[in-house]
């Protein structure tokens, strides 16, 4: 599947890289000397060593393994090892880092390990086209070109299909989420954004923006539209991104699936450049899905002891305004290729 691995501006320069876990490999991503971004897997060719041991990094010309100084250019080519002169058999293209399927969207680098990926179209856009009724809707947020104003990493000790299940609903609003209700009210009646197509949450009478005490945000998208105004509008697209849309910002997570009981998220916040570079306060902003990611993820490893129980050998009791998650707990087991 294609799966949202950095932020493109994370790799400022040619040799900048960063290394992410998607399932059972590593990834490294990397800007390339024209400035294109590539991945590879993190193994060198000669004997499987690991290649780029650090999480983020840089390098000038080449990745070099440190087990036997076999050495790949940022195109992934093999560029240089002991004796290779001697060995003409070893085709240097052939033997280079074994390349992944790129594609850039939203300002991300997605990344797909299927030697034929999946339509990136129907999978990655059409999941916002389900959710929003078109592309056009979240083009007018240009999250490409907004900046990350804050990230905030979370080690959260649950599976990561815990979380999908948590965000899609609001059936949990009312009891751990006070400070969100008092911004969107419609969520302390159980329906989240996402059981509606094209719909927004609604600003609570009052509320001047999408912060922790109401208080007004930051400067306005100026691509928002006056419909989209005052509006939250969340996105789940599989296995492990959520979009999330306001006025003035967006939040991005990606979900790193770890273990069968650990996930990393790592949630960006985004604002337009100016604002960011002004050095005005985001805290506000910030503070508010900072403490709805904490509330989620404090439900979400409750969760997880019970998985292995008896009494949840079935999947739990759903409500009807949890339809979509009997959805998502269908195309899981399709996925898995089983039926339920």
């Amino acid at each position: 599947m294609w799966f949202c691995a950095v932020r493109s501006d994370d790799l400022g320069k040619p040799g900048a890289f960063r290394t992410v876990q998607v399932g059972r490999e590593s990834v490294i991503v990397s800007r390339a000397k024209d400035g294109s971004i590539r991945a590879f897997l993190n193994v060198c060719r000669h004997r499987g060593a690991r290649l780029c041991a650090e999480e983020s990094g840089e390098v000038r010309r080449a990745f070099q393994c440190a087990y036997h100084a076999w050495t790949y250019d940022l195109e992934g080519k093999l560029i240089a090892a002991p004796n290779l002169t001697k060995m003409p058999d070893i085709d240097r293209v052939a033997y280079g880092l074994v390349k992944v399927h790129v594609r850039e969207w939203l300002g991300y680098v997605w990344v797909c390990l299927a030697d034929e990926p999946p339509s990136f179209e129907e999978d990655v856009l059409g999941a916002v086209v389900t959710r929003l009724g078109d592309l056009t809707s979240i083009e007018n947020y240009g999250v490409e070109n907004l900046k990350v104003g804050r990230r905030i990493v979370y080690d959260v000790k649950a599976n990561w299909k815990l979380i999908v299940e948590n965000f899609m609903e609001c059936y949990h609003c009312a009891t751990i989420h006070p400070e969100l209700t008092e911004v969107l009210p419609e969520f302390a009646d159980g329906y989240a954004a996402q059981y509606f197509i094209g719909h927004g949450a609604e600003f609570g009478a009052g509320i001047q923006g999408f912060t922790v005490d109401g208080s007004p945000g930051v400067d306005r998208i100026p691509g928002v539209t006056e419909d989209q105004d005052r509006r939250y509008y969340a996105i789940t697209i599989k296995p492990q991104v959520f979009v999330n849309l306001v006025p003035d910002h967006a939040i991005v997570h990606r979900m790193f699936p770890l273990a069968a009981d650990r996930t990393v998220v790592e949630c960006d916040w985004l604002f337009l450049p100016e604002v960011v570079e002004s050095g005005r306060d985001l805290g506000p902003s910030v503070e508010l899905f900072h403490k709805v990611n904490e509330q989620d993820f404090d439900a979400c490893e409750r969760c997880q002891p019970g998985m292995s129980s008896r009494a949840y050998a079935n999947g739990g009791v759903l409500v009807p305004s949890e339809h979509h998650i009997a959805i998502f707990h269908d195309w899981v087991a399709g996925r898995l290729g089983l039926t339920r």
